[in-house]
């Protein structure tokens, strides 16, 4: 098994008495932000070490234990023992340590005990050679603790660990050059927020199809930074999209297609950023359900120019294009989406053309055919390659 140590002992820069490890990064705390890293790359547990208890220490450890993880905090290399499995693998986190998932994910990949280093030119991290440093990751057996429990409790539980890895012949991986960028100890929290803002923004996911990659996606990415920033709810955004969202529709139904459409087009953009929020905050109801506020509206921007024809035709064309726009989505949860693939978030931005010039029955059409060519090549996807 996997498990994680995050050192967090160390006071904040900018903010006397206050946890480095506690400071805001990227809508979390640093310290939850290093445990999600350590969880994508298998961790079932996770070890804090530190100095004090503190009420925002209390509340990143409950967030945390929320991601379906064992999370345990310790005073001394004796009591990380007592909690560990003594089989376990044990991912080490230094003090105020940023990072990103592949260079975690590059030493968990590692059988034995291992050392992240660089070269002399950072002072920031502690020697262990001539002139190599250490980058703030190491991975160890259990035994290695073990030998720092026997030390006298008043040397650095850190220091202590990594002098007694390096003496065992660790191997040394070099930190990649294309990862220094986005690595290093940080404790002020300016710097540490903008730099949390900057690195989460690039772990958000991309999603492969047009419309859901940059009419949804792309701005609300270029939003989350200021929002962030000013501790902006996903709540507030959530609020937004469903009032947005339903005028939209009431818009359309009321013959304004063109003002209901271009309203339904930012209550999906207002729901994916209150999903990106929701998600980088660890709020799992919300953000599950956010994930489906964008298709929901689109379908129902369709059904709504289907009655806003007034003819059965418009209700039939309504009802095929969410038929196959529905279908497109579960196929694409098994094949791999091309770019050009239609989407129900697509729907009201289709349509939107043809809504301009007064044609909804060929805005539905355009939506169905659309939809249909979409399903077809899927459907050819998955013979091809099952």
């Amino acid at each position: 098994m996997l498990a994680g140590l995050i050192f967090a002992t160390e006071d904040a820069d900018d903010r006397a008495g206050t946890l480095g490890e506690t400071l805001p990064f990227g809508g979390l705390t640093l310290i939850e932000f290093q445990a999600r890293l350590l969880i994508a790359a298998g961790a079932t547990q996770i070890i804090l070490a530190v100095a004090r208890m503190t009420p925002g220490l209390l509340g990143a450890i409950s967030r945390i234990g929320r991601r379906g993880v064992s999370v345990d905090a310790v005073r001394t290399a004796v009591e990380a023992v007592e909690q560990l499995h003594p089989l376990a693998r044990v991912l080490v986190v230094a003090d105020g340590l940023v990072t990103t998932g592949d260079t975690v994910a590059l030493l968990a990949a590692e059988r034995g005990d291992a050392l992240l280093v660089t070269g002399d030119a950072d002072p920031q991290f502690e020697r262990i050679g001539v002139s190599t440093n250490w980058a703030g990751l190491a991975l160890i057996d259990v035994a290695r603790i073990k030998d720092v429990a026997v030390m006298p409790r008043d040397y650095d539980f850190q220091s202590t660990l990594l002098r007694i890895v390096a003496q065992a012949g660790a191997k040394q991986i070099r930190l990649p050059k294309a990862a220094e960028a986005a690595h290093g100890i940080e404790r002020d929290s300016q710097a540490l927020a903008r730099w949390g803002n900057a690195i989460v923004v690039t772990l958000m996911a991309q999603p492969d199809r047009w419309a859901d990659r940059y009419a949804a996606a792309l701005p609300a990415r270029l939003a989350l930074p200021p929002l962030l920033a000013r501790g902006a709810p996903s709540w507030a955004f959530s609020l937004g999209a469903g009032v947005v969202g339903l005028a939209g529709i009431g818009a359309i139904l009321s013959a304004w297609l063109t003002v209901g459409l271009v309203l339904i087009i930012l209550g999906v953009l207002l729901a994916t950023t209150a999903h990106m929020l929701a998600w980088l905050r660890d709020e799992a109801l919300p953000a599950r359900i956010l994930a489906v506020v964008g298709p929901v509206l689109g379908a129902g921007s369709v059904m709504a120019v289907g009655d806003a024809t007034h003819s059965a035709l418009g209700w039939a064309l309504a009802v095929a294009a969410i038929m196959a726009g529905v279908l497109v989505e579960r196929v694409s949860l098994a094949a791999w989406p091309r770019r050009w693939w239609s989407s129900l978030t697509a729907a009201p931005i289709v349509m939107l053309p043809f809504a301009i010039v007064s044609a909804p029955l060929a805005a539905l059409g355009c939506v169905g055919l659309y939809a249909a060519a979409t399903l077809a090549v899927a459907i050819e996807t998955l013979v091809e390659k099952p």
